[in-house]
C-alpha cells in the first residue's frame, strides 16, 4: 500500500487573451491583488491559432502569459478558476468579455489548465471545474499531448513555460533540500 504524501506547492500561471492592452492591464492589476506579485510576464503574442474567440472579442487578438511569485496548493485550482471567471465578468462590456483568463499551474513535470468544459481527457476537480494536463516536460522541453490546444503545441509557448519552470525550480529547491 502506498503512503499518502502532501503535494509540494505548484506555480500558478494565467494565460490572458485580449484585444486591447487596457483590458490586459486592468486584468493584471486585479489578478495581482487576488494572487500576489507577478514574477514573469511574457511578451505579447499574436493569438492566431483559432477563431474561437473572434465572435466575442473581434479579430487580431493577443495573448500574454503571467506567473505569480507565491506558490499554491494544486487543490486551489477550482477556486482560482471561479475567481478568474468572476474577473472576466467584471471586466466585460455589454455582456461580452474583454479578456479571457485561463488559469493553471506548472510543476517540474507538467502544465495543468483549468476549464469549465468536460471532455474525455479532463478530470472533474470540484466547483464546476475540470483540469487537464496540457503539456508534459521531458528531455529538457515541454511537449504537447494529442489534445493540447494548437497554440500550446508551439515552440514559442514551450520556451515560455520553460522559463517559468526555471523560476519555479529555484523556488522549490530550498524546500526539496530540507527533505534530505
Amino acid at each position: 500500500m502506498g503512503r499518502r504524501t502532501k503535494h509540494i506547492p505548484v506555480k500558478l500561471i494565467c494565460g490572458l487573451i485580449f484585444k486591447e492592452t487596457e483590458s490586459l492591464n486592468k486584468a493584471k492589476v486585479i489578478l495581482e491583488r487576488k494572487f500576489g506579485t507577478l514574477d514573469f510576464t511574457s511578451g505579447i503574442l499574436p493569438f492566431k491559432h483559432t477563431d474561437y474567440y473572434e465572435k466575442e472579442f473581434g479579430s487580431e487578438l493577443k495573448r500574454v502569459f503571467i506567473s505569480f511569485k507565491r506558490l499554491i496548493g494544486p487543490q486551489a485550482l477550482p477556486k482560482i478558476k471561479v475567481i478568474t471567471n468572476a474577473i472576466e465578468s467584471k471586466l466585460s462590456r455589454q455582456k461580452k468579455r474583454l479578456v479571457n483568463i485561463d488559469p493553471g499551474y506548472l510543476t517540474l513535470a507538467k502544465l495543468v489548465l483549468a476549464s469549465t468544459k468536460d471532455y474525455v481527457h479532463r478530470i472533474y476537480v470540484g466547483r464546476g471545474i475540470f483540469a487537464e494536463i496540457t503539456l508534459f516536460y521531458a528531455n529538457g522541453n515541454f511537449g504537447p499531448w494529442q489534445w493540447s490546444y494548437p497554440d500550446y503545441k508551439t515552440k514559442e509557448y514551450a520556451a515560455i513555460f520553460g522559463a517559468i519552470r526555471n523560476i519555479y525550480g529555484k523556488q522549490i529547491k530550498p524546500a526539496s533540500n530540507d527533505k534530505r
